[in-house]
């Protein structure tokens, strides 16, 4: 083992390295009093967190799949009805007015509504496409806006924007 604190004496080396009398790396300590840092703690928080917490779901978090659908189109066209009843049952939770849970069966419903009706639009011929994604956009658009009018508890603006889904999901469904 070649010591760096020493110079070194090896034929290979030009003279100039052999004349070395100081370490190459500087030996660089932490005083053991210093105090902590911002990126000291964060590394900490980072390291010693487990990515379990770091990786899970919401439960409330709207899931927005736009890759290669998880289903095929028979799957989607068989399971559509299901859970366009699932949004629709929301209604019952805005007639008693509990908005949180109103709130959660949405975006639940909603998302796999939302997968279920991009697969099928996917699946269809090309000229059919654009119609189809702007009665898509104006559903869950609409479900945005109602989601957001729960959030305020705007009762005038989540039965507006409830009449709006209603029709837009008649219509959605009467296309596919």
């Amino acid at each position: 083992m070649i010591s760096l604190t020493k110079p070194c004496h090896h034929p290979s080396l030009p003279s100039s390295f052999q004349k070395l009398d100081y370490p190459l790396k500087p030996n660089y300590q932490i005083p053991s009093n210093a105090h902590p840092t911002r990126r000291s703690i964060l590394l900490n928080i980072l390291i010693t967190t487990p990515t379990s917490i770091i990786l899970a779901k919401s439960a409330t978090a709207l899931e927005l799949r736009f890759t290669v659908p998880d289903q095929t189109l028979e799957e989607a066209e068989n399971i559509i009805p299901i859970h366009a009843q699932s949004l629709l049952k929301v209604k019952d939770l805005l007639m008693v007015e509990a908005w949180v849970e109103a709130q959660k069966a949405l975006r639940k419903s909603s998302s796999y509504l939302k997968q279920d009706l991009y697969t099928i639009i996917q699946g269809k011929p090309a000229k059919e496409r654009p119609q189809l994604r702007k009665l898509y956009a104006a559903l869950f658009n609409a479900v945005t806006m109602l989601d957001y009018a729960a959030r305020d508890e705007d009762r005038v603006l989540v039965w507006d924007y409830w009449s709006t889904i209603c029709s837009s999901l008649d219509l959605i469904l009467s296309k596919i």
